[in-house]
């Protein structure tokens, strides 16, 4: 599978468990009720959607350039902590603004998310990766 259809499978794939985690992780770490802690999710997730599919074709047109082809370790590290760290600039101040609380406070909880979705991050990308194939951006010449 290449191209939009894998970009549309791979975010509905991966937004609808992050909801459920994300959803989880309001609720222990803010503790927030189900329906605050569910709105923020779904919030959340459209702007991961947003920012899943502007920071996939960055880096699939870096990866292409590159003359070393395939996914190890450190290429896969280097787009979970791309992917993370960019959602998370965007995130804090509406995480904040949402559950009322400071933006160090959104910070700190930002962060034990953001732990739990490096994981998923990484371990989501290398499941999808076996089911589905490498993109052409990675596979080897």
């Amino acid at each position: 599978m290449q191209g939009v259809k894998r970009r549309v499978v791979y975010v509905a794939l991966y937004e609808a468990v992050a909801i459920v985690l994300a959803t989880l992780g309001f609720m222990l770490a803010a503790d927030a009720g189900a329906a605050d802690a569910t709105g923020l999710s779904v919030l959340s997730s459209a702007v991961a959607v947003l920012w899943n599919l502007a920071f996939n074709h960055g880096f699939e047109r870096w990866e292409a350039r590159q003359r070393v082809r395939g996914r190890g370790l450190a290429r896969r590290v280097a787009h979970a902590v791309g992917f993370e760290g960019g959602l998370a600039a965007i995130l804090v101040p509406v995480m904040a603004w949402w559950l009322d609380i400071s933006l160090w406070q959104a910070l700190v909880m930002d962060l034990g998310l953001l732990l739990l979705f490096l994981a998923y991050t990484f371990v989501f990308n290398w499941v999808f990766d076996r089911v589905f194939g490498l993109p052409r951006s990675a596979r080897p010449v």
